[in-house]
């Protein structure tokens, strides 16, 4: 390991300068004696002579440094001129390593930005998500009543401040026709949370954060710029949201992206403000700012304890409530973690694979130059200066490898967005120093990964070796190196292929589910509304009426209704039901998933009834239909309808009859089996309900038409969110989609990869063995057998590394198991399609080289020789 200690060991360069210094001072001692002094005079004396040891070290190690910036530039010269020598090898390392490196920076732009940076707000570690549930049912929604927020916000002692909002859409009409916006109501201490400061106009005053107060609304930056066109001078003026005239009092600053980032505007709530019970009535998403030094453990521990103390005074509400307490920001990456993890793992197998297809280019190159280094040897070129020169030029190929990579990087980040909508915090994904540097630390870890075998490999062997070599009595070389390389590309591409072949499978499978419905010829959309509005039940619930009416009446519809949530889009609203009639307590407690649609969901959709009736629109006895795994599930061997139930922690009085019993639809999702479901019949459209119709011809031509016709009913609504219902489908399966797609194109770049590795060995291994080739030529071999001969040579290599593979590919496949449908990871039919699509591969990239060693002419070969 000396060559080493020559580049990089400072001991080793200390250790020479003070070998070197005693050998002078020893020769001027020596000397000194000889003229008749005594041995310590003449020690004495040449070291006053020879000077100060760190001195002239220092001297010497300044010689040293302008050597090594001597022999950088020449390195530099050097590199450079091999990569113009060698055009068409220094193209095909830089364009392997810029989709490599380019796609790893793409998929680390997501991590980063998803993942590692902290959310876009000051001290955003001490932003913590704050829920109330009950541990022993099975709750919906983790939102907190209002009186709750400020009772926890004045007995706590480990928060800063607490604040909560809920958003809705509405309608903004200053324009010329409505439109859309989504608002945030929030309480009190909101900006004291956040941390943030308008960048025009003011915060909320306290009387507008009280009841009656007088109104006020901040816009977003983005929307300021959008409807106002930047004006300066917004402040003071007003809005019309939902037909009330609103004064705009402040700009949010660009910066600040609020959880919901679809909201526009928020506007104050007076503080406990609740409808209705207060402590049962719970609309507020709650977001808290530790103090300085508080841990989430210690802030749990504090809120359990004002929980425990509330629950001892208001027992009847609070009682069997608890408080969770998690980081902002892991609430809001929510389960993307693992898909972006697993994208980044197989990305970086790619790189992996790249840099072994570039050590096998590197390792044939550097054969080749076996006679150059030979003659540096015989000059007396030190062999760290030698792969000081190899490593230079291969990081320089690794340099404009990243350089270009970044470019590709930046163009895949756009892809990556779209393909990705729904992830959080997508739209921060962007290039910036961060990822440059990352690309330059891949530039480095490139260059000592692919440079440094070839260069120890390449400069090891003596020049009587290398001569021989190359002299006539060498009839070819062999490199199991090179085939280990190429073996273990086909390894990891097998292990990429079988990821990839598993989630086209279950793609493939999702694509085949019935949903339980006829999704075809849905349009969905949406109206703005908000929470005031159900005050007046009775009036929501003509206006309700008049809108069906209306879409029934619309040339090119067929039918119309209401739910909450997209039948088929992932949606829970899990509770837990009380039997009024009563269960044994032996009996298992009745957990259903709760879907609130008019009576004429079940035609709209086609859900096919069972048993019984449809759910009854009347202003009697509320009614409720379920379905068949609920009436499976709870009321085996005996009918369920006619009995009651009454929902727990919904806010839904009831108690409502089950008058009907439908087939199974895939409500919470087409990649997840039908669940006990209630259908309880509420004909009232209240924010967040989708309005479905279906139509005879495509749904989306009919869009249009519907605005108008509501339009003319009510005009001062906004409609909005339009989109078949088979869109929204492959909408909720975009991170699946996105993990295909990617993991698919990073198995196929790989296999790509391991093929030209393979070919440029086997080609190599050609070239070599001309001579061997032509003799057996000439003594009367067949040209068959030779093609057999190299063909089999390239099979045997990957015939193990798919053994390999296979070996790799069932262990890592475990990690998929949540994210397949409908396929095992360890699927035999999908690794053996890998298997078999990898040896054909193969066995055509190892055919062309095979056909060119049995076209050798022998006696031009001889001749040559």
């Amino acid at each position: 390991m000396n060559w080493w200690k020559s580049l990089f060991g400072k001991r080793a360069l200390d250790a020479q300068l003070d070998k070197e210094l005693r050998f002078h001072i020893e020769k001027l001692t020596n000397d000194y004696i000889a003229e008749g002094m005594t041995p310590e005079e003449a020690r004495r004396q040449a070291v006053l002579e020879f000077g100060g040891r760190e001195q002239v070290k220092e001297e010497v190690r300044e010689v040293y440094r302008i050597r090594f910036l001597d022999a950088t530039v020449a390195n530099i010269k050097s590199a450079v001129r091999f990569i113009r020598k060698s055009p068409t090898f220094s193209a095909t390392v830089v364009l392997t390593l810029a989709l490599a490196i380019g796609a790893n920076s793409a998929v680390f732009s997501a991590i980063d930005a998803i993942l590692l940076k902290p959310l876009p707000f000051p001290d955003a570690d001490q932003l913590m998500r704050v829920d109330q549930y009950n541990p022993k049912t099975s709750s919906p929604l983790h939102l907190v009543a209002p009186v709750r927020l400020e009772d926890w916000n004045g007995l706590n002692s480990t928060f800063q401040a607490l604040t909560g909002y809920y958003t809705e859409d509405v309608s903004e009409s200053t324009g010329a026709l409505p439109e859309r916006v989504s608002r945030a109501w929030v309480s009190p201490r909101f900006f004291q949370v956040w941390a943030v400061a308008p960048v025009l106009g003011r915060e909320f005053t306290p009387d507008e954060e009280t009841l009656n107060g007088p109104a006020a609304v901040l816009i977003s930056d983005r929307f300021w710029r959008r409807r106002f066109n930047a004006d300066p001078n917004i402040v003071g003026k007003n809005l019309r949201l939902d037909g009330h005239l609103t004064p705009i009092v402040g700009v949010m600053p660009p910066s600040f992206l609020f959880p919901n980032r679809q909201a526009n505007l928020w506007c104050p709530i007076p503080a406990g403000l609740s409808y209705g019970r207060p402590r049962e009535n719970n609309w507020f998403t709650v977001i808290g700012r530790l103090k300085p030094g508080v841990t989430v453990a210690q802030a749990r521990a504090n809120l359990a304890t004002v929980q425990a103390q509330l629950g001892r005074q208001f027992p009847k509400t609070d009682a069997q409530l608890s408080v969770g307490v998690e980081p902002l920001k892991e609430t809001t990456i929510g389960d993307s973690r693992r898909s972006l993890w697993l994208l980044f793992g197989s990305v970086t197998l790619l790189l992996f694979i790249a840099c072994t297809n570039i050590v096998a280019l590197l390792l044939s190159r550097s054969a080749q130059r076996q006679h150059e280094i030979s003659v540096r040897f015989s000059l007396g070129a030190p062999r760290g200066a030698l792969i000081a020169q190899l490593l230079t030029e291969t990081f320089f190929l690794a340099l404009i490898g990243s350089g270009l990579g970044l470019f590709l990087a930046a163009a895949a980040s756009d892809i990556f967005r779209s393909l990705a909508a729904q992830l959080p915090r997508v739209e921060e994904i962007h290039l910036d120093l961060r990822i440059v540097l990352y690309s330059l630390a891949c530039s480095v870890v490139v260059t000592l990964l692919c440079g440094l075998v070839p260069a120890v490999r390449g400069t090891r062997r003596s020049l009587s070796a290398s001569l021989a070599q190359s002299g006539r009595s060498q009839v070819s070389g062999r490199n199991p190196l090179q085939w280990l390389l190429v073996g273990i590309q086909v390894a990891l591409a097998v292990t990429l292929l079988a990821g990839a072949g598993l989630l086209l499978r279950s793609f493939q499978q999702l694509g085949r589910v019935s949903p339980g419905f006829e999704a075809t010829r849905i349009l969905t959309f949406e109206l703005s509304m908000n929470w005031g509005e159900t005050g007046d039940m009775k009036k929501l619930r003509q206006f309700t009426d008049r809108i069906l009416e209306t879409l029934r009446a619309t040339p090119g519809a067929e039918a119309a209704a209401i739910s909450v949530g997209v039948p088929g889009v992932p949606f829970r609203y899990q509770t837990e039901l009380k039997l009024i009639e009563g269960r044994a307590d032996t009996e298992s407690k009745i957990v259903a998933e709760n879907r609130f649609v008019s009576a004429s969901y079940f035609a709209t959709m086609r859900v096919p009834l069972l048993a019984g009736e449809v759910c009854r629109e009347t202003d009697g006895p509320p009614s409720v239909v379920v379905n068949r795994s609920f009436a499976d599930a709870y009321f085996p061997g005996s009918s369920a309808i006619g009995h009651h139930l009454q929902a727990l922690n919904l806010g839904y009085s009831g108690p409502a009859e089950i008058v009907g019993i439908s087939g199974d639809a895939r409500e919470t999702g087409l990649d997840r089996l039908p669940v006990p479901t209630a259908y309880w019949c509420a004909p009232i459209a209240e924010p967040g309900t989708f309005f479905l119709v279906r139509t005879r011809n495509a749904p989306m031509t009919m869009a249009e038409t519907i605005r108008h016709q509501i339009h003319d009913v009510d005009p001062q609504r906004s409609v909005y969110n339009f989109a078949p219902l088979e869109q929204r489908f492959s909408d909720a399966l975009a991170e699946n989609r996105l993990r295909t797609i990617l993991l698919t194109f990073f198995a196929v770049t790989a296999l790509s990869l391991a093929c030209i590795g393979l070919y440029g060995t086997l080609s190599y291994n050609v070239n070599v063995r001309q001579r061997e080739v032509g003799l057996r030529l000439a003594l009367g071999a067949r040209r068959s057998q030779i093609v057999t001969q190299f063909l089999w040579q390239g099979l045997v290599v990957c015939i193990a590394g798919c053994l390999a593979g296979w070996a790799l590919a069932t262990a890592s496949t475990r990690l998929l198991a949540g994210l397949l449908y409908g396929v095992s990871p360890s699927d035999v039919p999908t690794l053996s399609a890998v298997i078999l699509l990898v040896l054909a591969v193969a066995a055509a990239a190892s055919f062309v080289p095979a056909i060119r060693a049995a076209r050798t002419e022998p006696m031009q070969v001889l001749r040559e020789e």
